[in-house]
């Protein structure tokens, strides 16, 4: 009986590009790599393309250190799409307000400052892409942004661990078509192995399989990438090894080594091993999904920063040798022979080696004495009337009012009534004013409670304390504690 297999396949790959090109929400399991989100990504590319609008018209949500993969898939895949990377806040704003892109590609965090800022609307949205929402923090990452999302708005997510994005599948894809989700019933799918791993940056895997090559050298070795596009950096990366080298998104035939240039599923990983030794090139976002698909792995550690500082200085010895057998540099005994007499030859050395390099040590300063007598400065203090405010992860969607957290407050967390302020009741959460003197004791107080039946995760809101608003009648956008 056959192991059951994770992960979507072409087939349903392309189940899934029509799916989403029909405008409806899609659910995919992939390994890391944007790439293989090719498919989904031309087929909104072309749902956007059909129905031409001024502004934003997508978002797609990665972690920073996989945002340039996503921008260079999208870029390929939505070619009369205008796509653009966060960078910046203030480059981004200005791109933004002047219409410049329809395919924004951005962290979490810098997508929330955007909408704080008004420059990123969630209501003008027609989709919204998901990348690998288990390594940046899930739902409540999403909670500012995806409340405000239009009802209508088409949502895509890719996931590489199932089971942790769970909750942002729940909370904001449900009733998606998903592809690549093994059978509730199925067992886990025993690890493939061994492997040979490399970690290496998205931006540096094509230097990286020439220096794989290096390396090892075989007589003869395949480059798998799961495209075409792949395939042409892969190639560029190749470029000058005298080697018999075949770069390939096909099938790979008996070889000395393959290294596999994309991360590939489990089904795809058996399928290079049987055609050799296989080195992964794994990225930082890819560590946790290598991990739980290969094993056992032994990792591969290419030419880095350490081994360039150890040439330079092999280097300089070389450099300082060659002067000592042309013979005694008389000069420099002469100006450095009193030092000899008072300090270590040694240290003396090593002092005229950091004044050549450039890096004088500095004396290092005598550690200032206090006077026993002399008391502490005292702590800032808090104003008394100064504010702070609380997330609560419950909103108008779970039936959450201002009453209920009230009562939580006061009956649970024993606060007095008085000293709760304004509370802001958004969709997906609500923050609630406090003292800022006492928010820190209040937050853990509240921190997994039960409110309307659903455990909640509270936390101190992020920005400064800010003094006490003279109370005044409650205004649209939130209430006064009852």
């Amino acid at each position: 009986m056959s192991e059951p297999e994770l992960f979507a396949s072409p087939a349903d790959l392309a189940e899934a590009a029509t799916t989403a090109e029909r405008g409806h929400n899609v659910v995919a399991a992939l390994p890391p790599s944007a790439s293989g989100a090719v498919p989904m990504l031309a087929a909104l590319g072309r749902r956007l393309a059909a129905s031409p609008a001024p502004g934003l018209r997508a978002l797609i949500l990665t972690s920073p250190d996989t945002s340039d993969d996503w921008t260079d898939a999208a870029t390929r895949a939505m070619p009369a799409c205008r796509v653009l990377a966060a960078g910046t806040q203030a480059r981004t704003v200005r791109h933004l307000r002047t219409g410049a892109a329809e395919v924004l590609v951005a962290s979490p965090a810098q997508a929330r400052q955007l909408v704080e800022q008004s420059a990123l609307k969630p209501g003008n949205l027609a989709a919204v892409l998901l990348a690998w929402p288990e390594s940046w923090g899930g739902a409540e990452a999403l909670a500012v942004l995806m409340h405000d999302l239009g009802k209508d708005a088409q949502r895509i997510v890719c996931t590489a661990q199932p089971a942790q994005a769970a909750d942002v599948i729940e909370r904001y894809a449900r009733k998606s078509l998903t592809v690549g989700f093994p059978a509730a019933e199925a067992l886990p799918a025993a690890p493939v192995g061994p492997v040979r791993t490399v970690s290496v940056p998205w931006n540096r895997r094509a230097a990286a399989v020439g220096e794989v090559v290096e390396l090892l050298d075989p007589a003869r070795v395949t480059v798998w990438c799961v495209d075409e596009a792949g395939v042409a950096t892969a190639q560029r990366g190749m470029a000058g090894h005298a080697i018999a080298a075949t770069v390939t998104a096909g099938e790979v035939e008996p070889t000395d080594l393959v290294i596999a240039y994309d991360l590939p599923t489990p089904a795809q990983l058996r399928s290079l091993m049987a055609a050799g030794p296989v080195v992964l090139l794994v990225p930082p976002a890819g560590e946790a999904y290598v991990s739980a698909i290969a094993a056992p792995r032994r990792s591969l550690r290419l030419t880095g920063a350490v081994d360039a500082a150890l040439d330079e200085a092999a280097r300089r010895r070389a450099t300082i040798a060659t002067v000592l057998d042309a013979g005694t540099p008389g000069l420099g005994l002469l100006a450095l022979a009193p030092l000899f007499e008072r300090h270590d030859p040694s240290a003396v050395a090593a002092a005229m080696y950091q004044l050549w390099t450039g890096h004088p040590s500095d004396p290092v300063p005598a550690p200032s004495v206090r006077p026993v007598d002399a008391p502490a400065a005292p702590a800032p203090a808090v104003s008394p009337d100064a504010t702070a405010r609380m997330f609560v992860s419950v909103g108008r969607q779970d039936g959450t009012t201002a009453a209920d957290l009230v009562a939580v407050l006061t009956k649970e967390v024993r606060i007095d009534k008085s000293k709760i302020g304004r509370i802001e009741l958004k969709e997906a959460y609500c923050l609630v004013e406090l003292p800022a003197g006492e928010i820190e004791q209040i937050v853990r107080g509240m921190d997994g409670r039960t409110v309307r039946n659903k455990k909640i995760m509270a936390k101190v809101d992020r920005g400064p304390a800010s003094p006490a608003p003279r109370r005044r009648a409650p205004t649209s956008g939130g209430s006064r504690a009852p």
